[in-house]
């Protein structure tokens, strides 16, 4: 179960980063709101990491937890503010996809 909250942990680590491109875009009250939305979704992330630090290991569960958030975040560049999906960026994300799933591997819990 916690491995699950780790996941959905990063997932709100995405959505953060999501915000604070698009708030980047923005002006006026949307940027605001833009900003709110990644204060909330920060302080999820935050309590779901802290949550499953109770139980797994800190440095697997953060090491993870970012690694899901980078490769979320650099696929959300890519797919949704247009930023460029080179050969190496690719090779890159695929060998931080590698980590992630080789420490879960490992991981004790």
């Amino acid at each position: 179960m916690n491995w699950m909250i780790l996941v959905i942990a990063g997932l709100f680590e995405v959505a953060f980063a999501f915000c604070l491109g698009k708030a980047k875009e923005t002006s006026g009250n949307e940027m605001y709101l833009w900003y709110a939305s990644f204060l909330v979704t920060l302080a999820i992330s935050m309590g779901l990491l802290i949550k499953v630090t109770q139980t797994l290991s800190v440095g697997t569960a953060y090491a993870i937890w970012t690694g899901i958030g980078a490769v979320g975040t650099v696929l959300v560049g890519i797919f949704v503010f247009k930023e460029p999906a080179t050969f190496l960026r690719i090779l890159f994300l695929t060998t931080l996809i590698a980590s992630i799933v080789g420490l879960k591997a490992v991981s004790s819990h």
